[in-house]
């Protein structure tokens, strides 16, 4: 009986081992040969390879295979959804454009479709739509051995160097619209095309987020508080004046640090980005014609200084106003997360609580003038 339950110990040992392998032979990788070679409608011998997503087993080849023509091949275990390839200038997933494949539940024919990547949202990423100019006839998905793969060629001199990896929920395809159901994980890197070497975007603030932060803090809480120091603190003359120039210089150089970093943001198709600029711009005129406006300043026993007073206090309100309604649009522009908003409303209700009660006091004060 013992040498019998041996025999069987063993023989299940022996058929995982075995199953273990077999699932090691189907799978794809950089050191095994392309087994969808004959499969794809372009050749394949010349390929740059990557594991693009160690965690997904995505694998990515690559080749300019002729003048302003590039060769991709994405695989990955078939999740039984979709796998995404995305181009974008920044590591931003808004604003790029992707790739995405899967094979149907009935049948097992290959989908392929391009997507403009407008938020995170399904609706806000629809199909047929993008900036990539893809070559036709030349794309494919293939199902083989538990593996899938998404090849297309685009025409381009040179595709963006950062990409964007996403697989979709298990078991779960694009509807007969073909909006995507939204990704269970993603990963982005950025990959030198002459060497092949791909490197981790890692965790850290983007370029938008930069933009929205130095915006934040410059135009949207230095700013009031520059403002806060000139009218509620003139007893405490001149701290006042080299507080409220200092707290102003500072906001200026951080908001206008945000806006040349917002230059370099992608932002082909993003809706409402336009209007974001226009704001933006006035605010930035706004705020250079108060350094004028300081460099300028009469003398207090001037005649004009009284109008200078009215240009000085009312542009540069204005340029406040201006700047928390646009820094509203440009966290929903972003598509950022609900904890951007809520910190900025809790630091405007603070400055609003701080104004009341000084406004308060500096009224109660002018009644004990009296």
């Amino acid at each position: 009986m013992e040498n019998k339950m041996n025999s069987i110990t063993i023989s299940f040992v022996l058929l995982f081992c075995f199953s273990s392998s077999l699932v090691r032979t189907q799978s794809d990788s950089c050191s095994s040969r392309l087994k969808v070679s004959n499969l794809i409608p372009f050749d394949t011998t010349t390929f740059h390879c990557i594991s693009a997503w160690n965690a997904q087993g995505f694998i990515l080849r690559y080749a300019q295979t002729g003048q302003n023509l590039w060769s991709f091949i994405l695989s990955a275990p078939d999740p039984n959804s979709y796998i995404s390839i995305g181009f974008s200038s920044n590591g931003n997933m808004d604003g790029s454009s992707a790739m995405a494949g899967w094979t149907t539940p009935t049948g097992g024919s290959g989908i392929a479709k391009q997507y403009y990547l407008g938020g995170k949202s399904s609706s806000q990423c629809p199909p047929d739509q993008g900036n990539l100019q893809l070559v036709p006839n030349k794309t494919v998905v293939v199902s083989q051995s538990s593996q899938l793969y998404l090849a297309f060629q685009i025409d381009a001199s040179q595709p963006k160097s950062h990409l964007i990896y996403a697989v979709g929920p298990q078991g779960t395809v694009p509807s007969s619209s073909y909006y995507l159901p939204t990704h269970q994980s993603q990963t982005s890197t950025s990959i030198n095309y002459a060497t092949g070497v791909a490197t981790s975007a890692g965790s850290g603030f983007s370029t938008k987020r930069w933009h929205g932060l130095l915006t934040i803090l410059g135009w949207g809480l230095l700013m009031p508080v520059g403002i806060i120091m000139a009218r509620y603190f003139k007893h405490y003359d001149p701290l006042w004046f080299y507080s409220h120039i200092s707290i102003q210089g500072v906001g200026f150089v951080l908001g206008l640090a945000g806006i040349i970093a917002g230059f370099s943001l992608d932002d082909n198709g993003v809706s409402n980005v336009d209007t974001h600029k226009a704001i933006g711009y006035c605010i930035l005129v706004g705020g250079i014609l108060q350094v004028m406006a300081f460099l300028i300043r009469p003398d207090k026993s001037s005649k004009i200084r009284r109008y200078w007073n009215w240009y000085h206090h009312y542009v540069g309100r204005g340029a406040i106003v201006l700047a928390v309604a646009n820094i509203f649009l440009g966290i929903s522009i972003a598509h950022e997360s609900g904890s951007w908003t809520v910190a900025y409303v809790i630091c405007l209700i603070i400055l609003v609580i701080c104004n009341i009660v000084l406004e308060v006091k500096k009224y109660l004060a002018k009644d004990d003038d009296l």
